[in-house]
């Protein structure tokens, strides 16, 4: 009786042939089927075994040509097995590029899975490296420094003050004789804070443009017009002083009607004259005379001519340069002491006055030369200040 994994058809009487049809097993002579595939080899690493196998198809299986040929077997190296395995692949390149740094090697273990329990030994090893350059030296900053005054002791409208901290890439220097240099501090080096807690500083107030000039104070004739202006440009304040200057002005408005005259001021007197022919008066008790006028200023337009007289005169005395006795008149009030402390005085003054026995008129003309020498005290005396107390 044949195994059933021998048949194609029917199991019980025939086979599959070599040529793939179905043969009836027992009208021919028994066969062999097809090698198995080969076994896996028999050990995971290095040199092992593997075999294949074959059956005799039929009823007699004696009849198969060499029948106990049913096995075959060849050496085989192992699914885990790698001749290089074993040996170590190459240093790899040194961690650092100078100073002191850490190289690496490694053996290669196959992937399968069942590979794993023959891979015992270490695979991977490190060693200490070295590179002859010297390493640079990176910059390190330094602490912030303390906070700097204020850069204004107010905030205007305009800035705020700041203060400010600095910093240095000190804390090493980064080193500049290396291949490569070192690398610089990374981050500012000064930084900067408002100080917001100062006062606001004073506004001065500045005046705004005028403004348009307004109506003509009179309906005719020469008047005024105002113009105004407000300190808000800007507006005083935080203590700002306010604009100086008058915050209104006046301008002169002209229009066509009756203008009156008006008297201008009275000229100088004149000099002190004989008022009829060229006799001379000079120091001498003879009455003269002086005159002033004046004008009638603005008349236009069949305005009215001023009221009153253009010209007046006075009687006088010539006395310019003229010696004339005179008497002293009272004296002033005592100064205050001086100096404050230590010796100190005070002073009073009097002034020498023409005499008036016997003149006519109050007037006189010109510079006299007033003489009091009868009195022998002087435009001027001093007395000491008692109990002044000493200079520090």
């Amino acid at each position: 009786e044949l195994e059933t994994d021998v048949c194609c058809l029917n199991p019980k009487y025939g086979h599959q042939g070599e040529d793939g049809l179905c043969v009836y097993c027992g009208s021919v002579p028994p066969t062999w089927s097809p090698w198995s595939p080969w076994s896996q080899c028999n050990t995971l690493c290095r040199e092992g075994v593997r075999t294949r196998s074959r059956k005799c198809q039929g009823f007699s299986q004696s009849e198969c040509t060499n029948y106990k040929h049913t096995l075959e077997m060849e050496p085989c190296n192992g699914t885990c097995w790698d001749p290089g395995w074993d040996t170590w692949l190459p240093w790899s390149s040194c961690s650092v590029t100078c100073g002191v740094g850490v190289r690496r090697r490694v053996k290669s273990c196959p992937s399968a899975v069942e590979c794993s329990l023959v891979c015992s030994e270490p695979l991977e090893e490190t060693g200490p490296c070295t590179d002859r350059s010297v390493c640079p030296v990176h910059g390190g900053w330094s602490g912030w420094s303390r906070w700097s005054d204020c850069s204004a002791s107010c905030i205007s409208d305009v800035i705020v003050p700041i203060r400010h901290s600095v910093r240095s890439c000190s804390r090493p220097a980064p080193s500049t004789d290396t291949l490569p240099p070192g690398n610089a501090c990374d981050g500012p080096s000064r930084k900067e804070k408002a100080c917001s807690e100062l006062p606001n500083c004073p506004v001065d107030g500045k005046w705004g443009l005028w403004s348009p000039l307004g109506p003509c104070s009179v309906t005719c004739g020469a008047g005024l017009q105002l113009s105004n202006r407000v300190c808000d440009s800007p507006a005083p304040k935080y203590g700002g002083k306010y604009c100086d200057g008058p915050s209104s002005q006046t301008s002169q408005c002209d229009s066509v009607c009756p203008v009156d005259g008006v008297w201008s001021e009275w000229s100088q007197w004149g000099k002190c004259t004989y008022p009829r022919g060229k006799r001379v008066i000079n120091c001498k008790d003879i009455v003269g005379q002086q005159d002033r006028d004046r004008r009638c200023d603005h008349l236009s337009f069949n305005g009215s001519i001023c009221s009153g007289e253009m010209s007046n005169d006075r009687l006088c005395y010539d006395v310019h340069n003229c010696d004339v006795m005179g008497n002293w008149d009272g004296w002033e009030p005592w100064s205050l002491c001086n100096p404050t402390c230590g010796k100190s005085k005070r002073t009073r003054k009097r002034h020498c006055e023409k005499s008036k026995r016997g003149q006519k008129v109050d007037t006189f003309f010109g510079e006299m030369l007033l003489d009091c020498a009868d009195h022998k005290d002087g435009d001027s005396e001093s007395q000491p200040c008692l109990n002044v107390p000493p200079c520090s």
